[in-house]
């Protein structure tokens, strides 16, 4: 089975079994459950329902895998002529997570 969810401001295509990474659950923990409530479209073909906006009754719970932090993302601002350089680096907090089930 098939489902959009919406989790940490960001929207996923998932079924059961993929991997994901995501913005990092605050308080969790590695090896724990989370239930994930806003389903936007669930099922898949004639049998699809499509929320408005949310499929009620629907979610997904997925198993976190290990919380950790993103690649380095280098910011660099520049001005030409005028001797202005910055250089910033950034690591994202992100959680890896599993789908385990889609209920309906």
């Amino acid at each position: 089975m098939k489902a959009v969810i919406a989790t940490q401001g960001k929207q996923f295509a998932v079924t059961e079994g993929d991997v994901l990474f995501v913005d990092r659950y605050v308080g969790s923990n590695a090896g724990d459950i989370i239930e994930i409530g806003d389903i936007l479209v669930i099922g898949e073909g004639v049998s699809a329902v499509v929320g408005t906006p949310l499929v009620a009754g629907a979610s997904v719970k997925a198993r976190i895998l290990e919380n950790k932090r993103a690649k380095k993302v280098m910011i660099f601002k520049k001005k030409r002529r005028k001797g202005y350089q910055r250089k910033r680096g950034h690591r994202q907090e992100i959680s890896v997570i599993r789908i385990e089930a889609i209920a309906a």
